[in-house]
């Protein structure tokens, strides 16, 4: 079974409940956009409009068709998963944003649905983490900066969040925001090309260093976008790990301890982030439907790799099959 790990889907239900159910949500703001929305949490700036592809289901699957892909991962799309709202308001966000996912999963099998969480407060993302596993999900997809821009995922607020995803043994996708939080990348297309990648390394660098990683052993921790740079710069994680003696984690062994999507554009690149992690921790991934990720042919670079047949089996399907099915 050939699995895309890594994309992102709004239910067309959910919009429509958004646009019906707004008067629940004082601290959201709706941006009519044609058929689509855009949104604004409380004080935190507007999003874009949701693209077309993201809520168009049919389209979807034509897509999966074209490239072979039996079943892809589905997390919801960063920009409005309201992290920023009050926290009541958020929890209540989310869990519609749940039940519309879980819905659209029910009615279409290839969607493998994962969770979105209210990560402004560590006791309600929990309680929705163990509605979600009793509800079929298998984990969740998380903003890198939970309660906007400047949060950390190694906020001890989150303690019972972490706590929650290693007893239930959650797949736990890390995904940057699109705000990163520094100006110079709105310029250039640099908020997707670069941004998305500084901001990704910053939260899972603290999460490897605050010890997250090793010490909550049951969590899934997939880092997309290939590992977001931090295989590349092994060397200066152990070098600072050796000047910050006793007082960071392991960056080695947490980086052994990772997933990875294999989302990185170019086959040497790829075959490094193989050489530093192993290919039976890499599992393919379109980033579907932006741009940005890899929508022409997303298993192509894996078999021009030239990874072996069994290597090639795990990266597009089979391990994506195991944590999150």
């Amino acid at each position: 079974m050939i699995i895309d790990c890594h994309a992102h889907l709004i239910p067309p239900t959910l919009l429509d409940a958004a646009k019906k159910d707004a008067a629940k949500f004082p601290s959201l703001k709706l941006n009519p956009a044609g058929e689509s929305l855009g949104f604004q949490f409380a004080s935190s700036k507007a999003t874009r409009p949701a693209m077309k592809g993201l809520y168009d289901i049919p389209g979807r699957i034509a897509w999966l068709d074209k490239n072979g892909i039996d079943r892809q991962v589905c997390g919801g799309w960063l920009d409005m998963m309201g992290n920023e709202l009050p926290v009541e308001e958020g929890m209540r966000w989310n869990r519609m944003a749940n039940e519309h996912m879980l819905s659209a999963a029910k009615a279409e099998p290839r969607i493998i649905p994962l969770a979105a969480l209210p990560m402004q407060d560590g006791v309600r993302a929990a309680e929705e983490l163990k509605w979600a596993h009793a509800n079929g999900f298998k984990g969740a997809m998380i903003g890198t900066q939970p309660k906007g821009v400047g949060g950390v995922l190694d906020d001890p607020a989150l303690e019972p969040f972490w706590k929650a995803a290693d007893d239930l043994g959650s797949a736990i996708f890390f995904h940057p925001v699109f705000e990163s939080g520094d100006d110079r990348v709105h310029d250039y297309g640099m908020a997707n090309a670069i941004g998305r990648i500084t901001d990704s390394m910053i939260a899972l660098g603290r999460l490897i260093y605050a010890g997250h990683v090793l010490k909550y052993k049951n969590v899934k921790f997939i880092a997309g976008i290939g590992g977001a740079g931090l295989p590349y710069i092994a060397g200066r994680l152990r070098r600072n790990y050796a000047v910050e003696a006793g007082k960071v984690a392991d960056p080695d062994a947490s980086l052994a301890a990772l997933w990875y999507d294999a989302l990185v554009q170019d086959v040497g690149v790829l075959k490094f982030l193989a050489s530093k992690v192993g290919t039976d921790r890499m599992m393919m991934g379109s980033d579907a439907p932006f741009p940005i990720g890899d929508l022409e042919k997303p298993q192509q670079i894996i078999i021009d790799a030239g990874f072996s047949k069994a290597d090639l089996a795990s990266i597009n399907g089979g391990l994506a099959a195991k944590l999150f099915t």
